[in-house]
């Protein structure tokens, strides 16, 4: 089924009914977010509340509060210990501790200083036993003894039920309380929460339906095949019946369900069996990555860095020009045909031969960041960063040799002997590092040494295809086995610092409900591709007339053959590589303006209109909502479509430039 067109870039923001009243009465609500991520790096979920927190906390001030499971390290490194505000808060605290079970409070140090309440599982976990008697009297929901994630789930949810009912058993009915769970860990407390009748809105979001990415990971023709699954047979085969059934419920008891994206609504309406009511995209803290201006000089000052790695790894082999040679990456989870990966390297197969057959001198290097398990760095990798440190310092060293003769030679009025003003030694020094630049083997195409390489499916590929870092390749491949970090003795840079010194960033998911990566790209000014199977390519077909010529290219594989994308994949990566510098420049900038689309000061309108559309559902007497009042927002509409004119005209004049550009510009 296509996906519908309905939203226009300059309609974003007066897309959402109108309240009767301006703003929500929110000195007489309390905001709960619920999710196992809260202070807890574990996936994307992380980056989705910790970026909205700073909107949202200065929305509500203290009347917001996240809620997750305690660990220590965490609490330590990343929460201020203090009381509650709020009298009712610590009474439910209390009531908890009274009875065996450890609740800490504080505020979580990040933008926006929320404040969090943490529930310590293996205090509680005594009560499992009866904990799970109590779901199976509720919904009969059995759960395995040996899935500890679903156990500790349900220890979770049970203490946040708990808490639940103690707060609002103090509080009254004043003020009112939303409470927003985040995914199926999150469930068992909503579902818990329903069925003792707690008077609370609630809201669930599921940012990917958990059968799904079970289904794509084993490669099954998911997205042509959603009506002809068998849900629960297919759950139950993949000893995942249990999660299924507690992700299903809690989507049915919530006043309001919600998912990421279009493309996670259509599977979430087969998977789950009820269509979300509102569609939240994921945004970021775009103030975060804001260069203004200085974005281009970012990418510059970057990408220094990396041809400096570079030169290192293709030792021996560095027969390419560097001011040629064009940076593409693909990082992320470790799943290798969710990610796009198996589509990714056979289009580099592909892009490889047409680069050599048109005799084209541009040089693409790639990078595959995708944690995997390793034992160490590679001694070969290593090694190529020691030579080429020795070989600067050795060019220093003859440099201020070679810079003190022609100085002095300069003072006395001469022009300098070129044939004298090196001597002996000099020359001996630098054949010397010449020699100990010499390989016999083809640069490594892995940073690390891999546990299992013989196995390892991007390794498999590359062998498959061919792409080994010889000579004549003009794709050279380096897989990094890990996340980047500022302190690695072999690529010593931030994620962020990495991205905005590459060229061009490559997603081709078939498995993405949303897709930060394209998203942190696009607001650091790097055009991305990403596909019209993730949330993100979705989200910029419905929003952009011409994702393309922003910098945002997306793949169909939704609609082609695997054959089809492949093709159009590698002609898009063809194409960038024909782009003249100044092109790239242009395209950057244009990239850079689609910065305020990805904003949670825009996207947080989605998250607003879930809360009071809960409220109305939930407290029906004193919250009501219009749907067919006239929409408002109006001025920040008419903003937006100001923008867009001045952004056409920009673009009018941008084709002049083109016109005068040649295609002799350096890369």
């Amino acid at each position: 089924m296509p996906l519908s067109r309905s939203l226009s870039m300059s309609s974003l923001s007066g897309v959402l009914p109108a309240w009767e009243e301006d703003d929500l009465p929110i000195e007489d609500l309390l905001l709960f977010e619920v999710a196992w991520e809260v202070t807890n790096k574990v996936g994307g979920i992380y980056t989705v509340i910790q970026t909205k927190a700073k909107i949202t906390a200065d929305e509500w001030g203290e009347n917001y509060y996240m809620m997750g499971p305690y660990f220590e390290h965490n609490f330590k490194t990343q929460v201020e210990g203090c009381e509650p505000p709020n009298p009712a808060i610590r009474k439910a605290m209390d009531s908890l501790i009274h009875n065996g079970c450890q609740v800490h409070f504080g505020r979580w140090l990040i933008e926006g200083s929320p404040y969090v309440i943490l529930f310590d599982i293996g205090s509680a976990a005594w009560n499992l036993d009866r904990w799970k008697g109590d779901l199976w009297q509720t919904c009969n929901i059995g759960l395995p003894y040996h899935d500890r994630e679903a156990n500790d789930s349900l220890i979770l949810g049970s203490l946040i039920a708990w808490f639940f009912k103690e707060l609002t058993d103090h509080l009254g009915d004043k003020p009112n309380v939303i409470s927003h769970f985040h995914e199926w860990q999150a469930g068992p407390g909503l579902i818990l929460s329903r069925s003792r009748k707690i008077p609370m809105a609630t809201v669930f979001t599921t940012h990917a339906t958990l059968l799904g990415r079970y289904l794509c990971a084993g490669n099954a023709d998911f997205y042509n095949n959603l009506d002809k699954f068998s849900i629960d047979k297919e759950a139950g085969e993949r000893q995942i019946y249990h999660r299924y059934c507690l992700e299903r419920a809690a989507v049915h008891c919530a006043h309001v369900f919600t998912t990421v994206s279009q493309i996670t609504a259509v599977e979430a309406n087969h998977m789950l069996h009820r269509k979300p009511d509102v569609v939240t995209p994921n945004g970021l803290n775009v103030k975060k990555f804001s260069a203004m201006h200085e974005f281009q000089n970012l990418h510059s000052t970057k990408k220094t860095r990396i041809q400096e790695f570079v030169r290192g790894h293709f030792y021996g082999h560095l027969d390419f020009n560097l001011d040629k040679t064009l940076f593409f990456f693909i990082a992320g989870r470790y799943e290798f045909s969710n990610k796009g990966a198996d589509i990714f390297l056979e289009s580099l197969s592909r892009l490889n031969y047409l680069l050599r057959v048109h005799r084209n001198d541009v040089t693409v290097v790639v990078f595959f960041i995708m944690p995997a398990k390793t034992n160490n760095f590679n001694v070969e990798s290593l090694k190529g960063q020691a030579v080429r440190k020795q070989l600067w310092d050795t060019a220093q060293t003859v440099k201020e040799k070679f810079g003190k003769k022609l100085y002095d030679a300069l003072l006395k009025g001469q022009i300098p002997d070129m044939n004298s003003i090196l001597d002996r030694d000099d020359f001996t020094i630098m054949k010397r590092a010449i020699y100990a630049t010499q390989r016999h083997s083809l640069p490594p195409v892995t940073t690390h040494n891999m546990l299992d390489d013989s196995t390892d499916p991007i390794l498999s590929n590359v062998r498959r295809i061919g792409l080994f870092n010889s000579r004549n390749d003009r794709v050279k491949i380096i897989f990094h086995p890990e996340f980047l970090s500022s302190t690695s003795p072999l690529l010593p840079m931030d994620y962020e610092d990495f991205v905005r010194g590459c060229h061009l960033g490559v997603f081709p998911s078939y498995y993405e409900p949303w897709g930060y990566t394209p998203g942190e790209c696009t607001v650091m000014g790097i055009p991305s591709v990403t596909t019209n199977l993730s949330g993100f390519g979705c989200f910029m077909e419905e929003h952009i007339s011409d994702p393309a010529a922003y910098g945002i290219y997306i793949v169909d594989r939704r609609f082609r053959s695997p054959e089809e994308s492949c093709n159009q994949l590698t002609q898009f990566m063809f194409s960038f590589c024909q782009q003249s510098r100044r092109q790239r420049i242009i395209q950057r900038n244009r990239t850079e303006r689609l910065s305020d689309l990805l904003d949670w000061r825009y996207l947080g309108r989605f998250y607003v209109h879930a809360r009071r559309l809960a409220l109305s559902r939930a407290f029906p007497d004193k919250f009501k909502m219009d749907n067919t009042a006239p929409l408002k927002a109006e001025d920040t509409c008419r903003k937006v479509q100001r923008e867009g004119d001045r952004e056409e005209e920009t673009q009018l004049q941008e084709r002049e430039d083109t016109k005068l550009m040649t295609c002799n510009v350096s890369i």
